[in-house]
């Protein structure tokens, strides 16, 4: 599957298909805009993300129901202690050839060969079963037995882990979490829109969502987003910010005295793609101050590893971001 040419009637089709895609979003997840935003995002740049959030907070619902918006495979993992790697990449089988008689193995493909893979709680298997994941995420293929299979594309991972039940999990190590392009965070719903919850779920059956974009059209849209135009100011300014999150003598204070770990340069890509696929979503194809501001601290969350100090004092990566925001200087050009 490749991304068609762009001309100015695509871009124009292409941006009403990525409205239509959000309006049919809608039509099942009340409000979390942010959240669905970010989604969408991680989509348009071509990367993975980790959703996190309290149970029933809709995380699996709404990764599902952009999974039934787009023409593309699905396939759902349950993460469970006993899980192996083979239940995610798959095993060869002994087969009979009826003809002859001769025996082989034949390799039989695991969920992981699907375009969009709903990793549900994946902080629930051990470590060997979530390195399983770890080639498939960066090279978009599987390697069993010697022989390399390539996944289809586009390819997404997107993962849920519940941040308060730790009893029986394990973290997901650094190297694993640098594959996730963003970190979502699914908060609790505005009272009104937890009323039209309650509405919605208890009544008749209520409404599903329809394919209204191919895989094409995302691998076109992942193309256009690359295409957006950054400055090299803005590229100046993500290199600083990405810097000022490691904790040597150039790092402000704060970082110093509260950082083990900083981003590596993974983030600043992360944040540039991000930033333009954002731009795109808001029907623009120059990226702004403002795109990379609005959704560097989805990008940096997980990348800021705290050291004991910060830990004690109850201080998180996200407050990290925030100040680094506040006080990484901006570009001084008027093109923001």
């Amino acid at each position: 599957m490749s991304a068609a040419p762009h001309t100015e009637a695509g871009i124009e089709e292409l941006l009403g298909k990525l409205g239509l895609l959000r309006a049919e979003i809608g039509k099942v997840i009340v409000g979390q805009e942010a959240a669905v935003d970010e989604l969408l995002t991680a989509f348009l740049a071509g990367g993975h993300a980790l959703l996190e959030g309290v149970p029933g907070l809709a995380k699996t619902l709404l990764i599902r129901t952009v999974a039934d918006a787009v023409d593309l495979s699905f396939r759902r993992i349950q993460f469970t202690p006993d899980l192996m790697p083979t239940d995610i990449i798959g095993t060869e089988v002994l087969e009979e050839d009826h003809a002859s008689g001769r025996r082989f193995f034949k390799f039989t493909r695991g969920p992981v060969f699907a375009n969009i893979v709903l990793a549900d709680e994946i902080n629930r298997t051990p470590p060997k079963t979530q390195a399983a994941l770890l080639e498939a995420m960066q090279e978009s293929e599987v390697t069993y037995g010697g022989t390399t299979y390539p996944l289809d594309r586009p390819f997404f991972v997107l993962a849920t882990q519940n941040p308060i039940e730790q009893t029986g999990t394990y973290p997901l190590p650094e190297a694993q979490l640098d594959r996730f392009l963003l970190y979502i965070r699914i908060s609790y719903p505005a009272e009104s829109e937890e009323r039209d919850i309650l509405a919605r779920t208890t009544g008749p059956a209520g409404a599903t969502a329809v394919p209204v974009v191919s895989g094409r059209e995302i691998l076109s849209a992942q193309a256009l987003t690359r295409d957006v135009r950054i400055s090299d100011a803005l590229l100046d300014y993500v290199t600083r910010l990405v810097r000022a999150t490691r904790p040597d003598d150039r790092a402000p204070r704060f970082v110093r005295e509260l950082v083990r770990w900083g981003a590596g340069p993974r983030a600043g890509q992360a944040l540039v793609l991000s930033a333009k696929a954002r731009a795109v979503l808001a029907g623009r194809f120059s990226a702004t101050l403002e795109d990379v501001r609005g959704i560097a601290t989805p990008v940096l969350r997980h990348r800021i590893l705290m050291n004991f100090k910060a830990e004690a004092e109850g201080v998180s990566p996200d407050e990290i971001a925030a100040r680094l925001l506040a006080e990484v200087p901006g570009p001084s050009s008027p093109l923001r």
